[in-house]
């Protein structure tokens, strides 16, 4: 649930005895087959999965150079994982996983072996993650140290075997209608549009969906684990990658070495995903609110007003201008949504969107088209606008089952629309497409500690809009032996790229001794951003 979707599209919404070898493997499951298909499908993806990760480990990765247009510096290389399409047939359809690495930077006493990244989504891809080395990011000097850095595009995702469920230059057309329904009328064009998409990923991805699920992503980080040569995982997982790392700890307990999860996806099944994004309405405005506060008190700065309601008057009447005649025939509410939606995220966003903010109300209207506009490159041989979009949606949708009365939908957002207006609807009607969902929906996993878990080292900002704060504590009652870091007063979504020596110093020291307190940690919040 990370904000890696593109503008255009709303938000919602980081053992030795364990590896058979492939002809045991085979062996053991190949001849009885009838009798192997007719196991429950659990049992069948697991041996699946285990029939899967031998065949890497034996194949393991074949390092390149990275293709040129994939923006990755040289130092980077990249390579490509074998992954069934369904597990409950591992010798069936196959898919190959693009990812890349960068080796550790320090001596070989010091190597750990292999750090894998998911940045959340779902749809988000890690393959950036090696660039952190190559930046020299001061956070992370210490742990490329010890670690390969390893990204990856999941199912579904960019090079992964990309799904899609609209033309991506219909998907970024502008302006799109307002997400706040002002009549029956829009709540039912709001409705077709989500229908229609639902029923376009059937068109567009059909053989992909049913298996576009979180499980079978979690079996194919098991399957990178093995080609790597790991005998377990290290793993680091933001917003949505922490679901994902909750997930294969409750699957794979054994395959783990170390785990950070930041930003967490509340993992109870009831949450898992329409209360999800409910909470997530009411946490943005939370959000919304506090970045008004900081606007205010740098009116020196942005000129914007000098209280809260203050900025939101110029907010709201923005929005009005917007709905009535869009800005620059492109910007309309849900682009301003779109593109405002970033400050509740990220504070690195609180001081770039204060400014597109304040050149508006000044009388630069184009600062605010080039900043809301969408990016009509991303249809030029580049899906990844529309691509990402679509794994969201398949992801979120495959993985629990959804209501499918719309008088469910229309009563829990109208009602949280009240009080929490800025993101409710867009949120909403983001989501809708798994109201008509045209493939099985599952029973989502039930995260718990299993026999073998190693201790997971959990951290959390207490304002986090994307994935509230209840989350984090969730996980850490369900995996048990886990710590719990607390950045109190705080809201960035991903804590551990920010610098917080409270927090840095901790996620090193588990990282690469393995060290964690004794008790959980609450942290000051990091420096806010100055104008």
């Amino acid at each position: 649930m990370r904000d890696n979707r593109p503008k255009g599209r709303l938000l919602a919404l980081g053992s030795a005895g364990a590896l058979v070898t492939a002809t045991l493997i085979a062996g053991a499951v190949s001849a009885p087959a009838a009798s192997a298909d007719s196991r429950p499908a659990r049992d069948r993806e697991a041996v699946g999965a285990e029939i899967a990760a031998a065949r890497a480990a034996k194949a393991g990765i074949d390092w390149q150079d990275c293709p040129a247009d994939w923006g990755l510096e040289t130092q980077i290389k990249c390579g490509w994982v074998t992954v069934p399409l369904d597990y409950a047939h591992p010798y069936g359809k196959q898919i190959k996983l693009a990812v890349d690495h960068i080796l550790s930077t320090g001596t070989e006493q010091e190597h750990q072996g292999a750090l894998v990244y998911n940045p959340g989504g779902p749809g988000g891809s890690g393959l950036r993650f090696p660039r952190r080395v190559v930046n020299s990011a001061p956070v992370w000097v210490n742990i490329a140290k010890a670690y390969d850095f390893v990204g990856f595009d999941p199912r579904g995702v960019g090079h992964s075997a990309p799904i899609s469920c609209v033309d991506p230059q219909e998907f970024v057309k502008a302006p799109k209608a307002d997400p706040v329904p002002d009549t029956e009328a829009d709540k039912t064009a709001q409705r077709k549009l989500a229908r229609e998409y639902a029923e376009g990923c059937a068109e567009r991805s059909g053989e992909m969906l049913p298996h576009m699920t979180t499980p079978n992503t979690a079996r194919d980080l098991d399957v990178i684990r093995a080609a790597l040569g790991e005998q377990k995982l290290n793993y680091l997982g933001v917003s949505y990658g922490t679901y994902l790392g909750a997930v294969y700890g409750t699957l794979f307990p054994g395959h783990l070495r170390r785990m950070v999860v930041d930003s967490v996806v509340d993992p109870s099944r009831k949450n898992i995903w329409y209360q999800a994004n409910l909470g997530q309405d009411i946490a943005f405005e939370g959000r919304w609110k506090d970045w008004e506060d900081w606007v205010a008190a740098n009116d020196a700065a942005f000129h914007l007003g000098t209280t809260r309601d203050a900025v939101q008057a110029k907010w709201l009447d923005l929005r009005a201008t917007a709905k009535k005649n869009p800005i620059g025939g492109v910007v309309g509410p849900a682009e301003l949504i779109s593109f405002f939606q970033s400050a509740p995220y990220y504070d690195s966003a609180w001081v770039p969107v204060a400014t597109v903010f304040s050149k508006y109300v000044a009388g630069n209207t184009q600062a605010l088209v080039d900043a809301a506009a969408p990016n009509m490159a991303d249809t030029a041989g580049n899906i990844s606008a529309e691509n990402g979009n679509a794994v969201y949606t398949a992801v979120e949708c495959a993985d629990a089952k959804w209501p499918t009365d719309w008088r469910k939908w229309d009563r829990d957002n109208t009602r949280l629309n009240q009080d929490y207006p800025f993101m409710t609807w867009a949120n909403a009607w983001m989501n809708l497409p798994c109201a008509t969902w045209p493939t099985k929906q599952l029973t989502p996993t039930d995260v718990r500690t299993h026999r073998g878990l190693p201790p997971v080292l959990i951290v959390q900002s207490t304002r986090d809009a994307a994935t509230p704060y209840q989350g984090a504590v969730e996980l850490h009652h369900r995996f048990q032996g886990s710590r719990l870091i607390t950045e109190r007063d705080a809201g960035s979504h991903g804590v551990t790229g920010l610098v917080n020596p409270c927090i840095n110093t901790r996620v090193d020291a588990y990282l690469i001794d393995g060290k964690l307190d004794t008790s959980d940690v609450t942290c000051a919040p990091h420096a806010t951003p100055k104008p």
